[in-house]
């Protein structure tokens, strides 16, 4: 484990998703870093044992359920950070999901529940955290989008249309929100190790060749990006799109084929 350099030292976060492996690994490492840290999942248990381990380390956190696909569910979310640390400072929409099925077999709710899930929940985390974070003078936004929102993948329509969606409507708010003195950026994610839990053994292997690094990323690896960007350090830094994919996106085209998603089938990713 690497020292803490408390970077996040006296300020407030909340990480949506946070049960997950990259929302927990981001909210464990802001607490390291300092924060008090608002753990947001519409999954109690694995959220609850985010707290946990956070609290074991030494650090400050608490739990909130929360369905970021519902308006009042995110702005009581906030509302709950407010209350109980006075402020908001950080914000990382990082909760998210996918279906894997071709676009014209997706139902009308499937379609709508993945664009809620992972683009509809930013603009709420926006709408309500905004007011907030700009009454403390400022703060960071942190999107985790995805290479799926700039490379076009057979069989992930929507989750490729919401993530492409994420990344520019992290620009739009970088722009409106500059004279707030609050900065919006975007991580892209490629493979990242146990993100793709129902994948079979083919699938996965074709993730590792088609990475030019020849490896998953880590949880860990997006969580120091975000920190990054959540610091002070990233002071100048605004509407940016951060890839953490091993060289997955700078090739002329990812080296796989329909037959990787189809051990999908109707399964959420």
């Amino acid at each position: 484990m690497q020292q803490s350099t408390q970077r996040l030292a006296g300020k407030v976060a909340v990480v949506t998703g946070a049960g997950g492996r990259i929302g927990g690994a981001i909210a464990r490492l802001f607490a390291r870093e300092g924060a008090s840290v608002v753990v947001a999942d519409v999954r109690e248990e694995p959220g609850e044992q985010t707290v946990a381990d956070i609290r074991s380390a030494g650090g400050q956190a608490l739990f909130v359920a929360t369905d970021v696909r519902r308006g009042d569910d995110v702005a009581a979310m906030i509302a709950r950070a407010a209350d109980a640390y006075g402020r908001l400072d950080v914000l990382v929409n990082n909760a998210g999901g996918g279906l894997a099925r071709r676009v014209i077999d997706l139902t009308e709710e499937e379609w709508d529940r993945v664009l809620a899930v992972n683009l509809k929940s930013v603009f709420f985390g926006a709408k309500y955290g905004v007011p907030v974070m700009a009454r403390g003078g400022g703060g960071s936004i942190v999107n985790i989008a995805s290479v799926n929102g700039v490379l076009a993948t057979p069989g992930l329509g929507a989750y490729n249309a919401a993530k492409a969606g994420v990344i520019n409507l992290t620009r739009v708010l970088a722009l409106e929100l500059a004279m707030e003195r609050i900065r919006v950026n975007a991580i892209l994610p490629g493979h990242i190790e146990d993100h793709t839990p129902h994948s079979d053994a083919h699938t996965l292997d074709c993730f590792i060749k088609a990475t030019p690094m020849g490896r998953y990323g880590f949880p860990e690896e997006i969580a120091v990006m975000a920190l990054f960007l959540a610091s002070d350090e990233a002071s100048f830094a605004t509407g940016g799109s951060f890839t953490v994919d091993g060289g997955l996106s700078a090739q002329v085209a990812e080296t796989l084929t329909v037959d990787r998603y189809r051990a999908y089938d109707r399964r959420e990713i």
